[in-house]
């Protein structure tokens, strides 16, 4: 929704985890490829009628895949920018008058008729357009990271139970637990194949995002996901990248965080969003194993891209990743598997797929949302911490309930 994307900019966050569509091998429930043989797309008899919110990378990247996949119809879209919605209209043959702007252009979508809701802009919007959406009957699926505060996050869990209730899904864009490799890797720790957590080392390290001077209001910050650099937009990267390595290690323990203790810093040349640029942060379990995390967005000859984690246990290692070799490695569940070099294209196909299977199946037990919610209160719990320099307790930061807000003066309403 709120968007634009340059050419010639560098790789986009989204563009650079996901490689490009164009050489990816994507495998959807209506489409798969298999080496150079390709079989027939299957034909569905039911078309959901789908709205899409966001014309940037992801809204044409997951919308690209809702089209192939054959059992939707894009009926509606919307983005801030007018010509953006319209380029989005164009690119999935929506009616033009079906395509909304405006910082309420989603409610528009909602009341065209739509069935279910995409929604792929600014995290900031995420938690009111998908309450919206779940208040009016619709089956949502919606990207990350969710939410970027507290409030946000407990709200988007609320919307999920309340879906649940209505028979309706709601379903949060993961990719890496998808992954075969990551996903055997998973299995192994939830069987108890460490012998027992000692230590976690994880790393979420990124080139630097676009940070340019900000205009009168914060209209040109919702564009060129420039917003990654504004914490109340993205939620800061140790939530809106390292997101996605953080999942990874809530699908394998299963828990969240009780405390942390960190500190940050923001050292690049003219910032002027208040992202920051390094962070370290060590987080406890209950059962007192320990976990650190470091955090880079920096431009700084370093390798470019870094989202792992290694669980140190009594009797073996397990390593997890967005890319290379994963493992178990030791123990009796010993295990050595190579990450799909189109993990994120995989995973995206899956979740479309699985998305419209859910919801033609009856399924609404909306398990990644859950899972989610624990992600996005342990990354938050880190940044807190961090930016205060100090130890902050999960119940703390929940009963604190800090809520980040954008000021919005300015812009179309």
């Amino acid at each position: 929704m709120y968007s634009r994307e340059n050419v010639n900019r560098p790789l986009s966050r989204r563009q650079f985890i996901g490689g490009t569509m164009a050489v990816a091998a994507i495998t959807t429930a209506g489409r798969a490829v298999i080496g150079a043989e390709e079989k027939k797309p299957v034909e569905y008899s039911r078309k959901i009628k789908i709205g899409i919110i966001g014309g940037g990378h992801r809204g044409n990247f997951v919308g690209g895949f809702i089209k192939k996949h054959g059992g939707y119809e894009i009926h509606a879209v919307a983005d801030y920018f007018p010509e953006v919605a319209e380029k989005l209209g164009d690119n999935f043959g929506v009616d033009k008058s079906r395509r909304f702007s405006s910082l309420s252009g989603y409610k528009k979508v909602i009341e065209s008729g739509v069935e279910a809701l995409a929604i792929l802009d600014v995290p900031y919007f995420y938690p009111e357009q998908a309450r919206a959406a779940v208040d009016a009957g619709c089956h949502v699926y919606v990207a990350k990271p969710v939410a970027v505060d507290v409030p946000g996050t407990l709200m988007i869990g609320a919307a999920a139970e309340e879906a649940t209730k209505k028979n309706r899904c709601f379903l949060v864009d993961y990719q890496l637990p998808l992954d075969q490799a990551n996903s055997e890797v998973i299995k192994r720790i939830r069987e108890g194949g460490l012998g027992g957590l000692a230590h976690i080392l994880s790393f979420g390290k990124t080139a630097a995002w676009a940070d340019p001077p900000k205009g009168p209001t914060i209209e040109d910050r919702l564009q060129h996901v420039i917003w990654l650099s504004d914490i109340t937009l993205s939620g800061d990267t140790i939530v809106s990248y390292d997101i996605h390595i953080i999942d990874g290690l809530m699908a394998a323990l299963g828990k969240r965080v009780v405390s942390a203790t960190g500190s940050s810093r923001i050292c690049r040349p003219e910032p002027h969003g208040d992202r920051v640029d390094a962070c370290g942060v060590v987080f406890e379990f209950d059962d007192g194993a320990l976990w650190t995390h470091v955090t880079q967005s920096l431009k700084n000859n370093a390798d470019y891209s870094d989202l792992s984690a290694s669980l140190f246990g009594i009797s073996a290692t397990a390593h997890i990743a967005y890319g290379g070799k994963v493992y178990m490695r030791g123990g009796e569940k010993h295990f050595v598997g190579d990450v799909s070099k189109s993990i994120y294209t995989d995973g995206a196909g899956r979740n479309v797929a699985d998305f419209y299977s859910n919801i033609t199946k009856g399924h609404f037990e909306n398990l990644t949302v859950k899972r989610a919610v624990d992600g996005h209160l342990t990354s938050i719990l880190g940044r807190e911490a961090a930016a205060r320099h100090t130890k902050l307790t999960m119940a703390e930061l929940i009963k604190e309930n800090k809520k980040l807000k954008v000021d919005l003066t300015g812009l179309k309403v």
